[in-house]
C-alpha cells in the first residue's frame, strides 16, 4: 500500500522566534507492505507544543533528552490518528491510537521498537465513557500528565497553600491552576491580555490573575497578590518572571520548572535568580517534562478524566485546520496568541 503524504519540515535551523517562513510542507509518500510489521496510521490531530523550537536549533540543552531536528527532516511530534492497514497483531484497521509520531498527514510506526512500545497506544473515544480524540492531545496527554506530575509529584501541596502559576491561560498553566484548586490551594495566574484573566478567574475558577504586560515591577505584583508568600510557583516562563517569583516564596517553597517559554527564543533576558533567596529559603526547583512520569500516566488519566466526568475540570483547546496550517499554528505559540491546548485537525 502506498499513500500520497504531506509532512511539515523545518527549512532551515531556527534560532529566533519562528515564522512560517521557517518552515514548509512536503509531499511525499508513505509506504506499508503485509510483511513489514508496521502499522499506517492516518493522523487526526497534531499536538503543536512550545518545547519543540529547542529541537529546531543548531545546539540547545534540550538535545540532553530528546533528538534535534534538521532542516528537511520530518518532526516527531505526539499524535492521534486512526490504524488504516495493520501488519502487527497488535494493532487492527479501525483501532484509534495516540502517541509520538509525526507532523504528517500519514505515519507508521513498529510496535515492536522499545520507543514506540513506550510512546504508542491506543485509546477509546465518544460514547461509553471516552473522551474525544482531541483531549488525548492535551488533558489526557501531555499536557494534563506535566500539569498533574509537575503539582502533585514534584510539589506535593497542601490543603491552604498559596500557588502561582505563570503563562496560566496555555496548554500546561491552565490545568495546573485547576488541579491546584481541586487540592484546596488558593490560586492566583498570570497572562497577557485582560481577556485571558478574565477566563482564569470566570472560567477557570482561580481565586485571582493578572496581565503581567500591566505590571511594570513584577516583584512588587507578586508581593500585592501574596501579601503572605508564594508556597508552590508553577513556572512556564522564565526570565524576570522567575527572578519575582523566588523574591516572593516562602520559606521550603517549590518550584516546578515546567517551561520557559520567554527564553526559547533568545528576545529577552534569561532569569539571574538570587541563589541567596534559594538557599537561605531552603527553595527546592526541579526541572521536568512529562515523560519523567510515563509509567503514571494510567494512574493520572484516570484521576483527571474523573474530575473532567465530574465537572470539576474545563479543558481548553485551541484547533486549527489542516497540515497548511502548522507552520503558522506554531508561530502563534510565541505570539501569546494561543488559549489552552494548540492543536491541528487533518480529519
Amino acid at each position: 500500500m502506498e499513500v500520497r503524504n504531506r509532512y511539515v519540515a523545518t527549512r532551515r535551523h531556527v534560532e529566533g522566534a519562528p515564522t512560517e517562513a521557517d518552515f514548509e510542507v512536503i509531499e511525499g509518500t508513505a509506504r506499508w507492505s503485509p510483511d513489514s510489521g508496521e502499522v499506517l496510521v492516518k493522523n487526526l490531530f497534531l499536538s503543536i507544543d512550545p518545547y519543540q523550537l529547542n529541537r529546531m536549533k543548531v545546539t540547545s540543552a534540550s538535545h540532553h533528552a530528546v533528538d534535534g531536528i534538521l532542516p528537511g527532516q520530518r518532526i516527531a511530534a505526539y499524535t492521534a490518528g486512526e490504524v488504516v492497514a495493520s501488519a502487527s497483531p497488535e494493532y487492527a484497521a479501525g483501532d484509534v491510537v495516540v502517541g509520538v509520531l509525526g507532523w504528517e498527514e500519514y505515519s507508521l510506526f513498529d510496535p515492536s521498537s522499545p520507543a514506540a512500545a513506550a510512546t504508542v497506544h491506543k485509546v477509546s473515544t465518544g460514547g461509553g465513557g471516552g473522551f474525544p480524540l482531541s483531549h488525548h492531545l492535551s488533558v489526557l496527554g501531555t499536557s494534563g500528565m506535566t500539569a498533574y506530575g509537575g503539582l502533585f509529584e514534584v510539589c506535593r501541596p497542601a490543603k491552604g497553600e498559596k500557588v502561582f502559576v505563570s503563562a496560566a491561560s496555555g496548554s500546561v498553566g491552565s490545568l495546573a491552576g485547576q488541579f491546584a484548586k481541586l487540592a484546596g490551594c488558593y490560586v492566583v495566574g498570570c497572562a497577557g491580555t485582560q481577556a485571558k484573566v478574565d477566563l482564569l478567574k470566570d472560567k477557570l475558577g482561580f481565586d485571582d490573575a493578572f496581565n503581567y504586560k500591566e505590571e511594570p515591577d513584577l516583584k512588587s505584583a507578586l508581593k500585592r497578590y501574596f501579601p503572605d508568600g508564594i508556597d508552590i510557583y508553577f513556572e512556564n516562563v522564565g526570565g524576570e518572571m522567575l527572578e519575582a517569583a523566588l523574591a516572593n516564596m516562602n520559606t521550603y517553597g517549590r518550584v516546578a520548572l515546567s517551561g520557559v517559554i520567554s527564553e526559547y527564543t533568545g528576545a529577552g533576558r534569561r532569569a539571574v535568580p538570587d541563589l541567596l533567596e534559594v538557599i537561605y529559603k531552603r527553595i527546592t526547583i526541579r526541572g521536568f517534562f512529562a515523560w519523567d512520569f510515563l509509567p503514571k500516566f494510567p494512574e493520572f488519566g484516570a484521576v483527571i478524566g474523573e474530575w473532567i466526568r465530574e465537572g470539576k475540570v474545563q479543558v481548553l483547546e485551541d484547533v486549527s485546520d489542516g497540515i497548511d496550517s502548522v507552520p503558522a499554528a506554531f508561530a502563534a505559540l510565541f505570539r501569546g496568541q494561543n488559549v489552552g491546548k494548540k492543536l491541528v485537525k487533518l480529519a
